[in-house]
């Protein structure tokens, strides 16, 4: 397990098991905060990671996904949160926030890495990392995934679901 020396951390619960997040608010402190915001609002309960591209990354955090919705990829909080770009690299765990082509566009959608995708590097705004339940990431990333509309294999054929997000201490967890 890494250190866990900030405050809090974030516990996604999914059927696949826990993942736990620590933040990085010295690095992305808006992001973070509107992060644990919607967390808080149970904002992400009951959504789904709705696209997952084997060896690259899942994402989630679309309200839209909690059904079938054909729109699902495109739904947000009603807001959007300025680029919080910084040097911290886009490697397996990294949790980081999912955006349109416009920079300042990222709101409720987000991202975890699977494998090393420096490419991405200052140009999404990562802004923490899984320090527990990497086996949980490795099996989300094996769900099976079908074509989508836009012509990636990324549309999981099973649902893999955000039961639950919540914030607690990270004393809480060790």
């Amino acid at each position: 397990m890494k250190n866990l020396s900030r405050d809090e951390v974030g516990i996604l619960k999914t059927a696949e098991g826990e993942i736990v997040v620590e933040f990085w608010p010295e690095v992305a402190p808006i992001t973070v905060a509107n992060f644990k915001r919607l967390a808080g609002e149970g904002f992400y309960d009951g959504t789904a990671f709705h696209r997952i591209v084997k060896g690259f990354m899942i994402q989630g955090g679309d309200p839209l996904s909690r059904k079938d919705d054909p729109l699902v990829g495109t739904g947000g909080p009603g807001y959007t949160i300025p680029a919080e770009f910084n040097d911290r690299p886009h490697v397996r765990g990294v949790i980081s926030m999912a955006r349109s082509e416009e920079p300042d566009s990222a709101g409720s959608q987000f991202f975890i890495c699977l494998a090393d995708a420096r490419f991405l590097d200052g140009k999404y705004t990562a802004f923490g990392q899984v320090v527990k339940g990497d086996d949980v990431l490795e099996r989300l990333g094996e769900t099976p995934t079908q074509m989508g509309l836009a012509g990636e294999k990324s549309v999981p054929i099973k649902r893999s679901f955000l039961e639950r997000v919540r914030i607690v201490s990270a004393e809480s967890i060790m």
